[in-house]
């Protein structure tokens, strides 16, 4: 006797209800264990809009291009590093120079709605010698593509995607509170 799939399946409805009809507590620990995964669900939901709402980066997908290199000039002074923001254009793929004493780190943001891609890689790679730089960085209010993340490993570029950042922002708005 060769059963189909559909029979199969309804088989296996009927041999479940029977289950839970004929005892009450496993029922209700099902119903019970179901309630907890979305419960769980949910909270972790909600902690996640929670942090993109202190975060701020809800603000920083609105920014234009320039206004986001701002917001990056004053990020990294807060992080400590010695910040110069390039001309608009003609910046040689580089948008900020951070310094350190020991470093120099040249800069490219991406305010993007999609996936940076390789791009933004090549430019701030390439810019790295007209700036002499010691450090290559991509960052972006968004994420990267595959083959930007390779090149990037192939090149020493460290790319600094949203989630990256985001944390950047939350620890920013920590210090604020503990010095105020």
């Amino acid at each position: 006797m060769e059963l189909g799939l559909l029979e199969g399946f309804k088989m296996s409805i009927d041999i479940f209800w029977s289950l839970l009809t004929a005892e009450p507590s496993l029922a209700i620990g099902i119903c019970v264990m179901i309630g907890c995964y979305f419960l769980f669900l949910l909270t972790i939901n909600s902690i996640r809009e929670q942090k993109l709402r202190k975060s701020g980066i809800s603000e920083v997908d609105k920014m234009r291009g320039r206004k986001f290199e701002e917001y990056l000039q004053t990020l990294f002074k807060a992080k400590g590093y010695v910040v110069k923001l390039t001309p608009a254009s003609g910046d040689y793929g580089a948008d900020l120079i951070l310094s350190t004493k020991e470093n120099k780190i040249i800069v490219q943001a991406k305010r993007y709605k999609k996936n940076v891609g390789v791009k933004a890689v090549q430019e701030i790679a390439s810019a790295r010698s007209h700036y002499k730089a010691d450090e290559c960085w991509v960052v972006t209010n968004s994420y990267f593509t595959e083959q930007a993340k390779s090149l990037a490993r192939s090149n020493q570029v460290r790319l600094i995607d949203r989630k990256q950042l985001m944390e950047w922002m939350l620890e920013e708005k920590k210090s604020d509170r503990v010095v105020s």
